[in-house]
């Protein structure tokens, strides 16, 4: 699955899935609906998030957000809280050929950091090849909408926010678009989710791309992609789950 650390070790049956998104674009309710299509079609799945996903990793956790932090603190924190989750959870699961769903992963450290923050690539890039070398995502679903609507789904839930989600609508302007730039540089691994739309209707076309979740099992994922996506306001192209 991915491109794996260790590709000696390496089942070909196992596949590494992340959906990203900003705060508010309601990934997190649909992941739960992909790990049950998974194993009902006989998958052993470990589902998982960053930070977190480990005892320690969800320590970082809360103090990423919640305690205010020198900005490369907050990167090298959260890729402590990476390399700690791939070596107790995601690689023996990947070595074991098992797959493995997980909400966030290295692209929300681009899009929040690099992109939200400004954090300097070449020092995220540096990270990024030292905690993970040679392993990314089979696929990535990022689910894409306007900051915005976002920030309006996050106050009706009523729960206090982290401190990400008190952010102001210009840093998710900037974490979209690096989302979306991030999306160009990988156009063969990411799927871009409209997730203006309701939960109901993404996770009906979530259910229905079953095959193309069975076509993982091969060289490569083969997922069905309908017309160009146009975000108007960045003019940015990207591929879209067909709803169908």
């Amino acid at each position: 699955g991915g491109r794996p650390v260790h590709p000696e070790t390496q089942p070909v049956k196992s596949r590494f899935i992340t959906f990203e998104g900003i705060d508010g674009a309601g990934k997190s309710s649909q992941i739960d609906a992909v790990v049950s299509l998974l194993r009902a079609q006989g998958r052993v799945v470990e589902q998982s998030r960053e930070p977190g996903g480990t005892a320690l990793g969800e320590r970082l956790r809360e103090l990423l957000l919640h305690e205010a932090m020198h900005l490369e603190t907050e990167a090298m924190l959260m890729f402590a809280a990476r390399r700690e989750h791939l070596a107790a959870r995601i690689e023996p699961a990947l070595a074991a050929g098992h797959w493995v769903v997980c909400d966030r992963f290295s692209d929300a450290t681009f899009a929040y950091q690099v992109g939200g923050r400004g954090l300097a690539r070449d020092k995220f890039e540096a990270l990024e090849a030292w905690v993970h070398p040679g392993l990314q995502p089979d696929l990535t679903l990022l689910f894409d909408l306007p900051p915005e609507i976002a920030a309006a789904r996050v106050a009706a839930t009523g729960a206090a926010p982290d401190r990400f989600e008190r952010e102001q609508r210009d840093f998710f302007e900037r974490v979209r678009a690096a989302y979306l730039e991030r999306a160009r540089l990988d156009p063969a691994r990411f799927c871009i989710v409209d997730a203006t739309r309701s939960p109901a209707s993404i996770r009906a076309d979530i259910e229905g791309v079953e095959t193309e979740l069975s076509a993982l099992m091969g060289s490569r994922w083969n997922w069905r992609l309908s017309h160009v996506y146009l975000d108007a306001e960045n003019k940015t192209d990207g591929t879209m789950l067909d709803n169908r």
